[in-house]
């Protein structure tokens, strides 16, 4: 989760409301964290996803089936309500590199 740009904003907007990916791509002064910010859909998608597949987060389901929305998991809620200054700790040169490995390794 620290190696994203996503701002602490993200993770408790997904836990209480959840977002949409729209809402956050067209509003990088509210959920950007560092760094620079996505060009396009497919590169948030694809950040939204790995968070998926690591269990931290989900699509919203309603009654027409998935929708565009995503939410915390409780793994995801965990993580947060644990480690309250998580996103604020730095992310190390090897810490990164090992977050772009595993990505790219999966």
């Amino acid at each position: 989760m620290r190696c994203l740009p996503f701002s602490e904003a993200v993770y408790r907007g997904l836990q209480e409301q959840g977002l949409d990916a729209g809402q956050l791509l067209n509003n990088p002064s509210t959920y950007q964290r560092k760094g620079s910010w996505y060009h396009n859909s497919d590169a948030l998608e694809n950040d939204l996803l790995w968070l998926i597949c690591v269990g931290v987060l989900r699509r919203e389901v309603d009654g027409q089936g998935l929708t565009s929305r995503f939410r915390l998991t409780p793994l995801g809620r965990q993580l947060l309500d644990d480690t309250p200054d998580l996103l604020h700790l730095p992310v190390s040169w090897t810490e990164a590199l090992q977050h772009w490995l595993r990505r790219r390794m999966s």
